[in-house]
């Protein structure tokens, strides 16, 4: 096994989903006593921070005109998106209870699915759609009050 697990993108998916838990948890405690914009705001500021300082150390960093026109419109979209959907989750873990507020959040998975093959051709098979229903009924399951 050894690093090569790191070569896998099941092994990020699964520390992007350890990491996300991670963010609920923290973001819960941390805008109790703040106002959830600000609380966006100063998230932004490390992940900035934290990202300059990843790209700087490993040389990674390239300089901007060397990004394609395309390239910039995506990312900017993904990055208004990105900001959109922190300023939501954010504001709805100030008044919600984190485990409800997730679960809706985690409906992005049967929207990315959909989206996917809408925009970009992906045809997942049938018994991924099954999964991705499953994903979609305990959310639903989760928040339901009865």
């Amino acid at each position: 096994m050894g690093l090569n697990v790191f070569s896998s993108w099941q092994a990020w998916a699964v520390l992007s989903a350890i990491f996300a838990a991670l963010t609920a948890i923290f973001a819960k405690i941390g805008v109790e006593d703040i106002n959830p914009d600000l609380a966006t705001f100063i998230r932004t500021i490390i992940v900035l921070m934290s990202f300059a300082l990843i790209l700087f150390a490993t040389g990674q960093f390239r300089a901007p005109e060397s990004i394609s026109s395309k390239t910039w419109v995506f990312l900017v979209l993904s990055g208004l998106a990105t900001g959109a959907s922190w300023l939501c989750y954010f504001r709805a873990l100030k008044l919600g209870p984190a485990t409800l507020v997730a679960p809706i959040d985690k409906l992005s998975v049967v929207l990315v699915a959909i989206f996917g093959a809408l925009f970009l051709g992906e045809r997942p098979s049938a018994s991924n759609w099954l999964g991705i229903a499953l994903i979609a009924a305990g959310a639903v399951l989760i928040v339901v009050k009865k």
